[in-house]
């Protein structure tokens, strides 16, 4: 007998993603009806303080000359199993991870990471750039790829802990307007081949240095990527931070610095959509033709098809933009070509360009090359336009603490001495109970 019954979606990973997220947060609310197993829980977090005088702290140029990234003092790392859940978070000292070499990460890309910065404000405290979107973001990133689930806000909690033990030592107050990147990483760790859900997983927070990109002499110069070659396609995991986004592109991005460009301009489509610069968001400040009103307008692609990554600078610069520029500037995000891009330099229309992430800060573009034209964008004092440089100094303004702002999460640093004797006095406490 044939069911008329009504046929289910066929937008088979939406639909599946959308269910994730449903069952993660019914977790989180305690209203799930899955078999109990452990949450992921901050505060049962076990500290192993490493020895504060095995390391010197560089200074930045040295830090970052090398080919080597220099971490901070400690890690956090957590466990998970598909029987058990989530293991207790340990803070410990920097060190290896030990994986077998048939772990799920290393032959099937489960894995997915974040990247934020803690910033050494100049009023002498430390600050975390909206977290709670990375650790969202984070969260959706796992499920995507069938890593485990968990609440964004525990993870965020790990993350503060970690820049509270290492702050005052790596980012120390006498450095006022500097920064350290922090990189949060779920990878899967089931040592069994073949392709399926890994039932083992594991989350890593590190802290590290990273040099400044967001001023590049002359502005950042753009080559469209080759017409052969894409860097993500809708229906797949271009919104997704995940490791699959970014290997694959670094042959097309060699090349273009090989011809003497920084980044890729990422088109999509026949009609050539102008989506991301390199891993960074794109936007472009032009006027609209008058037969359009000829307002002036700051453009960049649009999120609702899941093209391009929903970057937390991005989403800032917007939301800084219709606030405060409202009455000069309209934003708009849509669709836009490259041949529209080519036309609007052609009319004279285009005002200013930027690359928008949280490695290149917002950095300003200057020249486009796409199939043998160029685009040469207007750069104003210092290398950067008028409008770029506005929207960059407000955002570093709560980045250091110049500007009081909910977006600023200041984090209460530990002293590592004072901090390793009261729990040191804990330990004894407990043995004794015991």
């Amino acid at each position: 007998m044939v069911s008329h019954s009504e046929p289910p979606k066929e937008d088979l990973a939406a639909v599946a993603l959308e269910n994730k997220i449903e069952e993660a947060n019914a977790i989180i609310n305690g209203t799930s009806d899955a078999p109990k197993v452990q949450e992921l829980d901050a505060s049962k977090i076990v500290v192993t303080l490493a020895d504060p005088n095995a390391r010197q702290v560089p200074d930045e140029a040295t830090a970052n000359a090398g080919d080597e990234t220099i971490c901070t003092d400690h890690m956090v790392t957590v466990s998970w199993n598909v029987k058990s859940g989530w293991g207790v978070p340990e803070l410990k000292p920097l060190g290896p991870i030990s994986l077998h070499p048939t772990a799920s990460v290393l032959h099937y890309a489960t894995e997915c990471f974040e990247g934020l910065k803690v910033f050494r404000g100049f009023d002498g405290k430390l600050r975390l750039f909206r977290p709670n979107l990375n650790a969202k973001r984070l969260l959706m990133s796992t499920l995507r790829i069938s890593l485990p689930g968990f609440d964004p806000v525990e993870v965020e909690k790990l993350i503060a802990k970690l820049v509270a033990v290492d702050g005052a030592k790596w980012l120390p107050k006498t450095r006022p307007g500097s920064f350290l990147y922090i990189r949060p990483a779920v990878i899967g760790t089931q040592s069994q081949l073949g392709v399926q859900t890994p039932k083992d997983a594991l989350l890593f927070i590190t802290a590290s240095f990273m040099p400044v990109l967001d001023s590049p002499a002359g502005g950042m110069r753009l080559h469209t990527n080759p017409e052969d070659m894409v860097r993500a396609w809708v229906g797949g995991f271009g919104y997704a931070k995940v490791g699959a986004n970014y290997g694959p592109s670094l042959l097309a991005t060699n090349e273009a610095k090989a011809r003497g460009f920084h980044q890729i301009l990422w088109l999509y489509g026949q009609e050539a959509y102008c989506t991301e610069a390199g891993a960074s968001n794109f936007f472009i400040l032009w006027r609209a033709k008058e037969s359009e009103g000829g307002k002036l307008q700051l453009l960049t692609a649009p999120l609702d098809d899941k093209l391009i990554l929903d970057g937390v600078t991005r989403r800032s610069v917007v939301e800084l933009a219709k606030t405060r520029l409202a009455e000069e500037v309209e934003v708009v995000e849509r669709r836009y070509t490259i041949d529209e891009v080519i036309e609007a330099d052609k009319e004279g229309r285009i005002v200013e360009a930027f690359a928008a992430g949280t490695a290149f800060f917002i950095a300003p573009v200057s020249q486009i090359h796409h199939r043998g034209t160029d685009v040469h964008i207007p750069l104003g004092e210092n290398d950067s336009g008028v409008y770029t440089a506005k929207i960059k100094s407000w955002m570093r303004d709560i980045m250091y603490g110049n500007e009081q702002h909910e977006w600023g999460l200041v984090i209460k640093e530990e002293d590592e001495a004072a901090a390793g004797q009261k729990r040191k006095r804990e330990q004894d406490d407990e043995v004794k109970r015991e």
